[in-house]
């Protein structure tokens, strides 16, 4: 009898407490006067389903949600969604302390890396440190390395002629190449690989499910990373174990590359993302071989698919509207030089329609997918809406990117859209492919230049045909972060050379 009656005690509580809970989430929160699905409002599961059950939706399902509720929407018992284009330079800025939303961020794992790291001021002093490694002058000085990389890539399209490659694997090979070689000053010539090392690939795009589920279940991350790695490997599949084994050369790198930089006095050392950090007035707690893993592991890793996603996007609408290919090739045509010498990037820069090409691809496929949630400690306001100081709102590049008021026919890929100084300011004020305000991509000068040079020898070297390939491989498919599309890593391609 007494342990019948202990049940129901039990029972009978937990059913008082969630009641209650709900309750107060309903109608006595903060963010209780916003409109949303009351599921959304109750508990952070109605995302889960979207993220887990159906496997990253809820881009899709907010881009709904707004169309039903408005332009400023609560997406979860805390947060809060906004779609109108005039609210972007609100909570995207360079004044003010904005914080990351820590729920989203921390679910990656390395959040003391400066991409991940949500506090302001942390970010702040981190970013600081390694900032001028990504400016723009530092990019122009190294760009033999791209070069580099480029001819080889080139090289690998030319000897398999004739034959059906996989092109998006090749460019993500350079993308990890560049990457790599120009943060860690190591070449791991992924472009030598016959496949390109698309393992490494997969697992690279694959890594959002891992992602999507820790930010519901969260000691689900941290229980795959404390697992053996002798273990992981027996049970991994072959992507999986290549990105383990990436990880594990990552650190072994970085590893020498702190003993080489603590044995060797200042300018002899190869000036590698290592070296800043070491020679950065950061506390000793973020000079550690684990804190300089998590930046080296990260920063390398946003330089991989995002930048790889736009151009296999961009090279599909080239190759596939025969007017975009010919106009890039008459304008490229104009500053190729009398010798063998490869453009100059200042000089690509300065090409209007190449740019037009390059921005469109950015906006159909800027960096991630997901909302980029801000938390400010001052109230904002939107119409007559008051939010609350500490709530953390954010906004969807992508949905912005894809608004028909502001790029009509969006899903189309028209370049021509960004020709014409009047046209130009008036679609880029509302574009942010890399974000913008105080957490603007580092790498975005790196990812220009990549885009420019691959973009510009490969339409007047080769002419490509795809198999099999539409628009709608290259569009959001799923939320893995970054873009996750139906393609993934592959566009596969017949080459031959272009003798134009």
């Amino acid at each position: 009898m007494e342990l019948n009656m202990g049940w129901r005690f039990l029972v009978g509580s937990v059913i008082v407490y969630y009641g209650t809970l709900v309750f107060y989430r309903l109608f006595l929160h903060p963010l209780a006067r916003f409109p949303g699905p009351r599921l959304g409002a109750i508990s952070r599961w109605y995302e889960a389903y979207y993220d887990v059950i159906l496997s990253g939706q809820y881009t899709s399902k907010i881009a709904g949600m707004h169309k039903v509720y408005g332009p400023v929407i609560r997406i979860s018992p805390y947060e809060l969604h906004v779609i109108d284009p005039a609210f972007f330079e609100t909570i995207y800025r360079t004044d003010g302390r904005w914080h990351k939303y820590s729920w989203t961020y921390d679910a990656f794992g390395v959040n003391s890396s400066t991409i991940f790291s949500s506090d302001h001021d942390a970010h702040k002093a981190r970013r600081r440190t390694i900032a001028p490694f990504f400016s723009k002058p530092n990019v122009l000085a190294r760009q033999e390395t791209l070069r580099r990389n480029l001819d080889k890539l080139c090289q690998r399209i030319s000897q398999l002629a004739g034959t059906t490659c996989n092109l998006g694997a090749a460019i993500s090979a350079f993308t990890r190449d560049n990457a790599n070689e120009y943060i860690i000053g190591k070449a791991y010539n992924e472009l030598d690989a016959e496949d390109f090392g698309i393992d490494l690939s997969i697992a690279s795009q694959g890594s959002g499910v891992l992602w999507r589920t820790t930010k519901h279940v969260r000691w689900f991350g941290p229980a795959m990373r404390a697992m053996p790695i002798d273990w992981a490997m027996k049970a991994a599949d072959e992507g999986t174990k290549s990105f383990l084994r990436y990880l594990q050369q990552c650190e072994q790198d970085t590893r020498d590359a702190i003993a080489a930089v603590e044995s060797s006095p200042g300018d002899k050392v190869q000036k590698t993302l290592v070296h800043g950090i070491l020679h950065s007035d950061l506390p000793p707690a973020d000079k550690t071989l684990g804190r300089i893993f998590e930046e080296i592991a990260t920063v390398t890793g946003a330089g991989f698919e995002t930048t790889a996603n736009t151009l296999r996007l961009i090279l599909y609408h080239v190759y596939a509207n025969d007017v975009i290919l010919r106009r890039l090739r008459e304008e490229i045509a104009l500053i190729r030089t009398a010798s063998s010498e490869p453009f100059p990037l200042n000089k690509l820069e300065q090409l209007p329609y190449l740019t037009a090409v390059l921005n469109e691809g950015l906006r159909l496929s800027p960096a991630i997918a997901t909302r980029a949630a801000r938390i400010t400690d001052k109230d904002l306001f939107y119409g007559r809406w008051r939010i609350p100081a500490g709530t953390p709102v954010g906004m969807t590049t992508l949905l912005m990117h894809t608004d028909e008021r502001l790029y009509p026919e969006p899903m189309r890929f028209n370049p021509d859209r960004w020709m014409g100084s009047a046209a130009l300011g008036a679609a880029s004020s509302k574009f942010a492919p890399f974000s913008r305000g105080t957490r603007i991509c580092l790498g975005m000068h790196l990812a220009w230049a990549e885009m420019y040079m691959l973009v510009a020898a490969l339409v007047q070297r080769f002419t490509f045909t795809f198999e099999g390939a539409t628009a709608g491989d290259f569009e959001l498919e799923k939320d893995n972060f970054g873009i996750g599309t139906k393609a993934g890593c592959n566009l596969m391609a017949r080459a031959s050379p272009y003798e134009g």
